[in-house]
């Protein structure tokens, strides 16, 4: 997920009912009271199972409601108003708890993607590998970009993108065919072959390796 505003997850809320610290988690996809939704990617709930609201909730709901479920205290981020999750076990929420450096991660992930594929318009003109190839070897980037990116190989026509997509183990294989498709027709532009025993870029005439000294013939 892309945390929009990612200050939120340094927010620390504490539950009134237990004084324990509260989990930020993933919000639910709707508003389970009207529909709608809840305005925000993550939620600030009460997890403790010790707490007085949970563990008295049970009691509360079966007999008002005849169902067993209890609750969780809700606080919104930016917000100290509380309101109440009605959950039915223990281990609810539990399993959407966001570790924020794995949310900080993704959107930076996320921030260089895009400005990968701004980059694109101009990367030929300007001469820029690294937009490309930061599409090319990004695994959860958009396939769309991606392909667009492998399409510029051509053009940019910079024999040093080798190495990194020749280390590169592609989840979509589709795409890696089309890049190494791509990569042959560089070698024939340039007049140029890769050792077979090394994997270094030589002349296509060269009958001994400079690199590793293997014979060609």
């Amino acid at each position: 997920m892309i945390i929009s505003e990612s200050k939120v997850l340094t927010e620390e809320h504490i539950c009134p009912h237990c004084k324990a610290r509260m989990s930020c988690c993933e919000a639910p996809a709707v508003h389970v009271g009207d529909g709608l939704g809840w305005g925000s990617d993550v939620l600030f709930i009460c997890l403790n199972d010790a707490c007085s609201l949970f563990l008295n909730g049970w009691q509360n709901i079966e007999e008002r409601y005849g169902h067993h479920a209890s609750y969780r205290y809700m606080e919104l981020p930016g917000s100290t108003e509380g309101n109440v999750m009605m959950v039915g076990n223990k281990d609810a929420f539990k399993g959407s708890i966001i570790d924020p450096e794995v949310i900080a991660k993704q959107n930076e992930r996320y921030l260089k993607e895009q400005a990968a594929l701004a980059a694109l318009d101009s990367c030929v003109a300007d001469k820029n590998l690294e937009p490309v190839l930061t599409l090319i070897l990004d695994e959860a980037a958009a396939i769309e970009g991606r392909k667009r990116a492998v399409e510029l190989l051509f053009a940019l026509n910079d024999l040093s993108c080798f190495d990194a997509i020749r280390n590169h183990e592609f989840r979509n294989k589709a795409l890696e065919q089309g890049t190494n498709l791509m990569l042959t027709a560089m070698l024939k532009k340039n007049f140029k072959k890769e050792c077979p025993a090394c994997g270094e870029i030589i002349k296509l005439q060269a009958k001994k390796c400079m690199h590793c000294q293997e014979n060609l013939d």
